[in-house]
């Protein structure tokens, strides 16, 4: 294993100690399993699936794979280093490697979110935050151990963010009831996701899991800065990007 450039894990987390390796040398130190088995289309060339006996987290291969496969059909624009889904797949083993190496090293902290402004219908506009391709891959790995804690949780009657439901399906909930009710209730928080305190959306996620890896880094997303269109980068105090692939899952329990 030829070690990867400018992939270093020298970084201290909470609750665990410092790396000062090389990735690659690292790489050698763990013992190899099995092969995960992929489509052919689809599968880094031997691409295995560790035991990560030197990581801090046990963050599997599998996960970062399935998490870019999911990343790649979604597409979506490029984040503050302009890199595309075309562009980041052009060196993809190496890319999804310092993700998974940095994620499970507890060495991962999410790039400055590149913020777009949209126009909405009564002439305002909204705020959306971009997250990078590689940091969208990392917080779908997230989203992907998070939201089958949470998800059992969530009302019926929710339909937002929700796997396996749309927004048509509440259009057909609300047909068949406006024939049981000549009434409707329309209710908004104003500016809920640029005021939600981190705090609080840390404290309703402990409820739900307390694995050390996920409080890490959603603590880290909540303030990952903010890059406006001329470069000038906001420290987040408060709130949390709409637009976010990890967003949905931890907003919406909140609510």
């Amino acid at each position: 294993m030829v070690p990867h450039e400018d992939e270093s894990t020298d970084a201290r987390h909470r609750g665990g100690t410092a790396r000062s390796s090389v990735e690659g040398c690292v790489m050698r130190l763990e013992r190899r399993g099995r092969v995960t088995q992929f489509h052919q289309q689809d599968q880094p060339r031997k691409w295995e699936e560790s035991v990560a006996e030197t990581k801090s987290f046990g963050i599997f291969k599998e996960a970062v794979w399935k998490a870019w496969l999911l990343v790649r059909a979604n597409q979506g624009a490029g984040g503050v280093d302009d890199e595309s889904i075309a562009s980041f797949e052009r060196r993809l083993k190496p890319n999804l490697y310092k993700i998974w190496n940095r994620m499970s090293s507890g060495a991962y902290f999410p790039p400055p979110v590149r913020t777009v402004k949209i126009p909405k219908p009564d002439g305002r506009e909204r705020t959306l935050g971009i997250p990078t391709v590689g940091d969208r891959v990392a917080q779908m790995v997230l989203k992907l151990h998070l939201e089958p804690l949470v998800e059992p949780c969530f009302h019926r009657d929710s339909y937002g963010y929700r796997p396996g439901k749309s927004a048509l399906d509440a259009v057909g909930q609300a047909r068949k009831r406006c024939w049981q009710y000549d009434w409707v209730l329309d209710l908004d928080i104003k500016g809920f996701f640029d005021n939600i305190d981190g705090s609080l959306m840390l404290r309703a996620v402990r409820k739900h899991t307390d694995c050390p890896w996920m409080l890490l880094y959603i603590e880290r997303w909540l303030k990952a800065p903010a890059e406006l269109p001329d470069g000038t980068r906001v420290p987040r105090e408060k709130g949390t990007p709409q637009g976010g692939v990890a967003t949905p899952p931890t907003i919406l329990r909140k609510r």
